[in-house]
């Protein structure tokens, strides 16, 4: 009897201090206005982010089936995002009558080369892969990034390990392969390709984040990251498809070789297209990371993945299972609880700072030591602020 008193009471103890301040804290997290702004704008943000990276895959899948020059033809994509990006930021700054910011050797070579080499070979070997894979196979190895991100980002201390963390990338990934299940067609040369370049997307976007929300370096203007990153892009791939395509792509009758001037033009112009999207979906994922966070980024497009899966039924034919549909389930689960997650943790973050602040002030007030007169002032202040 008195042990079922004990158990009782401590069950009512955990539920009034443990419990309770957590649904208060969740409840608050979510109901916050701030909290409501942020999801809107980041929301927008990702929609944008949705629709070019889309049309891209797609369109990338179609145009490399039919001109297998990838890597060259990536070349071309970087050429036209450099040029673009220099453009605008002259325009915006003879306009603002502000510089750009201009890193000096030493930092670009240090800051943005990793980037840059990881950035262009993960480009390239996707690029590549869709000579060989269908694009729900490309989704399926390509949603592997975020465990490596994860790695990654606790490596670089961008995160912290946190068991629920790993718990909703396994989730997502465990989910996102279940809805890709039986339903691709297997390769191993494109599956070996696109797994690289999953491993070096981890890298890549854990260093676009490093350097994106470093203050110090001055890039965190999606432009100005683009600007500084794609000569390091360009010269990492450079080498690659030399070596691959060079000569094919130098005696093709598509473009150096051309007879017909109408098929030149249809290439330039194909290529041309290809470049604005991948300018725009570039600036889309560099704005985006600036607001979030790598995972973040890596997450959202989970979501996406599974709108070009559905896509790729639609449009391609693909078929889905019971197993495919509980996958969607898992993943859109897995989604939700990393936002509600995020939200929690923002909240909790911005307690303990106010905390902090207000024992700073019960120390000080104006530069001078307060009196207990003070500090009770300051006391039953803060107790009415919550």
């Amino acid at each position: 009897m008195v042990k079922n008193k004990k158990e009782t009471s401590l069950g009512k103890h955990i539920l009034e201090d443990v419990v309770e301040p957590k649904a208060k804290l969740v409840k608050k997290s979510i109901c916050s206005r701030s909290f409501l702004g942020n999801l809107l704008s980041t929301g927008v943000l990702v929609l944008v982010y949705y629709t070019f990276s889309i049309s891209l895959t797609f369109y990338n899948q179609r145009f490399i089936h039919s001109y297998t020059y990838p890597l060259s033809v990536t070349m071309c994509h970087l050429i036209v995002k450099f040029v673009l990006a220099g453009l605008i930021r002259s325009c915006l700054q003879s306009r603002s009558k502000t510089p750009r910011i201009t890193l000096d050797w030493g930092q670009y070579i240090r800051k943005l080369g990793p980037t840059g080499i990881t950035s262009v070979l993960d480009i390239g070997f996707s690029n590549w892969s869709f000579e060989f894979i269908t694009v729900s196979l490309y989704t399926m190895c390509k949603s592997t990034s975020v465990i490596f991100i994860l790695i990654f980002s606790i490596i670089f201390r961008l995160e912290k390990m946190r068991c629920s963390l790993v718990f909703v990338v396994l989730f997502i990934s465990g989910g996102l392969f279940m809805f890709t299940y039986h339903s691709t067609q297997f390769n191993l040369e494109g599956f070996i390709m696109v797994m690289i370049a999953s491993f070096l997307s981890g890298i890549r976007w854990t260093l676009s984040q490093f350097i994106l929300q470093k203050k110090e370096l001055g890039l965190s203007n999606p432009l100005d990251m683009m600007y500084h990153v794609q000569p390091w892009m360009m010269l990492g791939l450079l080498p690659l498809s030399t070596t691959f395509e060079g000569i094919e792509i130098s005696t093709t009758n598509r473009l150096f070789r051309y007879e017909d001037t109408t098929v030149l033009l249809t290439s330039i112009g194909l290529i041309l297209i290809g470049a604005c999207l991948a300018f725009l979906l570039e600036f889309s994922e560099f704005l985006l990371l600036s607001r979030t966070s790598s995972l973040t980024l890596s997450i959202s497009g989970i979501f996406k993945e599974i709108c070009t899966l559905y896509l790729a039924t639609q449009i391609n034919g693909d078929t889905m299972n019971s197993v495919n549909l509980l996958g969607l389930v898992v993943c859109l689960f897995g989604i939700s609880l990393h936002v509600l997650l995020r939200a929690v943790s923002s909240t909790d973050k911005k307690e303990k700072i106010h905390a902090t602040e207000e024992r700073i002030e019960m120390l000080t007030r104006d530069g001078d030591a307060n009196t207990d007169d003070d500090e009770e002032d300051l006391f039953n202040v803060a107790r009415d602020r919550r």
